[in-house]
């Protein structure tokens, strides 16, 4: 395994890991100097000897030249010059550019699989917004600089020196005039730019803390709308800008008077040559050639210099932001690597129980938050630790799942140290669920096989262009110490979960979310989830079928009328005008339901069935009604809901343009006001807002402009909409409209409640209800697990760990935010589920406590006492007041 220790200096880790490299690029920079200095010499002997010359024909190689051909072929040797310098500088800088971004990715690499291994209290004290910057933006200067880190110097400074040889060469005293200055400007530069450095690194601490401050808004959003802290927020961003401003300010003021007295040094060296340089040639004790070339000489002599200037001001700022990011992510306490990165394949189980001898954990070295903890608890038993808030029972918790590494005392598991234990077994043999789960942006189904993932178990096989891409991916991963194991393969140990295969896991998901009582949950996600008939032929047409049955079932008199059935041949009076028209589910933005009005197709089509004119007057219709509705009423009413085409935001541009409008005046409307109205009609639903707008005629014309919508559909929108099609399960449609194919009728009591026990026995009457349970998992949680409650996240957590069938199973208060039933009901089912097997519950109420064999009462930080539940639950002990308490 590569050391991925980090280096303390930016060279350093440069010719670590690039030396090979390097050397390459500077015997390529280096060979390019004989080649510029050829191409600065051709000029003066083409203007002194072709153009200038008297004496022809000339010998070259052996050949004789007349002046013309002499001119001719010394211009394309100066060109071919030219074209081979450039070429190589080509080739030099692509390769710079190569080398810089293998390195920036390494050393992000590195840096994240350090975050990795960061202690859990150091994460109190460092937030994600000073984090992630760093990995991202922060170092993306680094990747440009160790590109150029010796080529760039190299090349300007050989560029520059060759340049100076030149106009040596042509007279001394020139010579000596365009380096005269140098030695001044080297001294103060780098003087004048150190300061500048220290107000960048000043500045480079604030923006982070700046980041973290915004990264906390994001986060406690809610609790600045509930504390309305909002002011007070912006009142400290608003300082931390100004401390920002104010050092850029003095940054520029700086970093421009070093570049005005750059410029300034750089135009005195003109003037002697034109002043000296003039003479010797009027002197004749210089040619003309050869103050023409000095002079084109100097004029690119300028630009190496002020590279190397300004490379000396990169270095200075790559260098100070690379070892503030070492500082920021060495943090004391940090998981050795070999512990995550030394992979035990087999991950045997540690026999013997956990053993702790005066424990103690410390974040400072004063405060314990254990102290002098002594315990043992053996394979199989079922413990209960309790204690009251801040006793040190969390803590405890985390110790036992090697979350935390106590600082103090001895924790053994069987014969090692759980110090000791390496990630391959901790995170396969002991499962650990807190009271604040946290769930990935991803599947309910990827959340709860997270932790059967350790390694890849079945490798992708690729075929053609994308073997060849995985070949240059892991060549490239090698290359820049980056890991080769592929993202993509089956990383599940099925094993692990007991069942041989993905049917088994499936059916095994399905048995631990019922276990902790979600299995109604995903159900519901299912129903609102989609399928892709093309990859899934055979179930959508279980679906198709369960669509039929449901019908057969809604053809009965006591409830025919509570769905309103989709027909292409008749206008839905339960669905919104839009509905009517497209007659499918939009798929993208296309046609959105919102924008149709401003879609140039849409309005094609109503033009052409002569529709436009009257949904226009529609709109108005509505809009006046509207405005005579809601004039007076607060933005919260229930009109606003029912009425859900017209929000209170949209109000008052609505009351402006009826105000200054007549039904009869809509050819003056401007036209945003007119797409306004227009976009009115699509959202009536007739049965729904009774607004009897809607006429049957109109019903009939819609229902041809629908036709003709289908027909005439351009071919860059054929995939924009999934059509409803009676024998044909509509892939943009979720499961439970698919199954219902129409609209619940409105004014019908309980309809909804009704219709979704129907659908519901007729899911369980075809035996769908796993393949629905099995769409739901791929429901997506969101940011953080954002999407589902905390409830919800809580129960899939919890289920993640009973997936596993850890060794140790360690719960710590995972079922506080739960309502008394369900937390008694996933207790009794885990204490079921890990029947002689280990579990350690940090309970939120001492009451729980007596399911378990074994108690451990918390308080202070030590252990008050432990035993049984009927040794401690008599009069005078610790646990009896804490159970007297709750």
């Amino acid at each position: 395994m590569e050391d991925t220790r980090l280096e303390k200096s930016i060279f350093r880790f440069i010719l670590r890991y690039s030396r090979r490299d390097q050397i390459y690029l500077t015997f390529l920079t280096v060979l390019m100097f004989p080649i510029l200095y050829a191409a600065l010499e051709l000029p003066k002997i083409i203007i002194n000897q072709a153009i200038g010359g008297t004496e022809f024909p000339r010998e070259v190689f052996g050949f004789s030249f007349d002046q013309i051909p002499f001119l001719w072929l010394l211009s394309f040797m100066f060109l071919g010059l030219i074209a081979l310098y450039g070429g190589l500088k080509y080739y030099v800088s692509v390769y710079r550019g190569k080398l810089g971004e293998r390195m920036l990715r390494r050393l992000r690499y590195q840096l994240y699989g350090r975050v990795l291994r960061f202690p859990l209290p150091h994460f109190k004290k460092v937030g994600s917004g000073e984090i992630i910057p760093m990995i991202t933006a922060e170092v993306e200067p680094l990747g440009e600089f160790i590109g150029d880190a010796l080529a760039l110097p190299i090349m300007q400074a050989g560029t520059l020196a060759t340049y100076m040889v030149f106009i040596f060469i042509q007279d001394f005293w020139l010579g000596l005039a365009a380096i005269a200055l140098y030695p001044f400007q080297m001294y103060l530069i780098p003087k004048l730019q150190r300061r500048v450095n220290l107000l960048n690194k000043e500045r480079v601490k604030i923006v982070r803390k700046l980041s973290d401050r915004i990264g906390e808004s994001v986060l406690g959003a809610q609790e600045i709308h509930a504390s309305d802290g909002s002011r007070l927020l912006r009142a400290d961003v608003s300082n931390r800008l100004n401390t920002i401003f104010e050092i850029r300010y003095e940054m520029f003021r700086r970093k421009f008077f070093i570049k005005f007295l750059n410029n300034f040094l750089g135009q005195l060296t003109p003037f002697f040559f034109y002043a000296v340089g003039g003479y010797f040639v009027i002197q004749q004790e210089l040619s003309f050639g050869a103050l023409v070339a000095v002079i084109a000489a100097y004029k690119d002599l300028a630009s190496p210099w002020k590279e190397l200037l300004q490379f000396y001001q990169k270095m200075e700022d790559v260098r100070i932001k690379y070892e503030q990011v070492v500082e920021q992510f060495e943090p004391a306490g940090m998981l050795d690597e070999k512990l995550q990165t030394d992979l035990d394949e087999s991950a045997v189980p540690v026999d013997g129980p956990i053993v702790a001898s005066n424990v103690q954990l410390s974040e400072d070295g004063r405060i314990f938050q254990i102290d002098n903890a002594t315990f043992t608890i053996e394979p199989g038993e079922s413990v209960a630790i309790v204690g009251p808030s801040g006793s040190g029972k969390d803590e405890l918790a985390q110790l036992m799942a090697r979350l935390l590494i106590n600082t103090g005392g001895s924790l053994q598991l069987g014969s090692e140290r759980f110090s000791d234990l390496p990630e391959t077994y901790t995170g396969q043999r002991i499962g650990y669920v807190g009271a604040n789960a946290f769930l990935f942006s991803a599947t309910v189904y990827e959340n709860l096989t997270l932790g059967l993932k350790h390694r890849p178990v079945v490798a992708l096989d690729y075929a053609d262009d994308a073997a060849d891409e995985r070949k240059t991916f892991m060549a490239e991963a090698d290359i820049t110490g980056n890991t080769i194991d592929d993202v993509h393969a089956d990383w599940i140990d099925y094993a692990a979960a007991g069942v041989d295969d993905q049917a088994g896991l499936t059916k095994r998901i399905e048995d631990v979310l019922r276990q902790v009582d979600l299995d109604r949950d995903i159900y519901v996600f299912g129903l609102r989830g989609t399928i892709d008939p093309d990859e899934q032929p055979k179930l959508a047409e279980k679906f198709l079928e369960a669509r039929h049955t449901l019908r057969d079932r809604l053809n009965e008199p006591a409830i025919r009328q509570l769905v309103e059935p989709f027909d292409m041949d008749r206008y839905n009076t339960n669905a919104s005008l839009a509905e009517n028209l497209l007659f499918g589910t939009p798929k993208g933005e296309a046609f959105d339901l919102s924008s149709l009005a401003d879609n140039p197709y849409v309005m094609e089509i109503l033009d052409r069935e002569g529709l436009t004119d009257d949904l226009l007057k529609i709109g108005y219709q509505v809009a006046e009604t509207m405005v005579e509705l809601f004039a007076d009423l607060p933005a919260g009413h229930e009109f606003f809901s029912q009425y859900s085409f017209i929000s209170s935001d949209d109000l008052p541009d609505v009351q402006a343009t009826v105000g200054r409008t007549s039904i009869d005046q809509l050819d003056q409307l401007r036209d945003e006001e007119r797409s306004r109205l227009l976009s009115l009609p699509f959202f009536l639903i007739e049965r729904r807002h009774r607004l009897d707008l809607i006429d049957s005629d109109m019903k009939e014309r819609i229902l041809k402009a629908r036709r003709a919508f289908a027909e005439n559909l351009p071919e860059e929108s054929q995939g924009a909409i999934e059509f409803f099609r009676n024998d044909q399960y509509n892939a943009a449609a979720s499961i439970q409209d698919n199954i219902l194919f129409g609209k619940i009728a409105y004014g019908q009591a309980q309809a909804e409640d009704k219709i979704r026990e129907l659908i519901g026995s007729t899911i369980e009457a075809l035996e769908l209800r796993d393949e629905v349970i099995e769409a739901g998992l791929n429901y997506e949680c969101g940011i953080g697990g954002g999407r589902l409650t905390s409830q919800q996240r809580q129960k899939l957590a919890i289920a993640r760990c009973l997936l596993k069938r850890p060794d140790w199973l360690i719960v710590n208060e995972a079922t506080a935010s739960l309502d008394s039933a369900a937390q008694t009901k996933i207790l009794e089912n885990v204490i079921a589920e890990r029947k002689e097997k280990s579990l350690i519950w940090v309970v939120h109420r001492a009451g729980l406590a007596k399911n378990f064999e074994k108690l451990i009462v918390m308080s202070g930080g030590r252990i008050a006492e432990q035993g049984t539940y009927q040794d401690l639950a008599k009069d005078g002990t610790a646990f009896q007041k804490l159970a007297a308490g709750d």
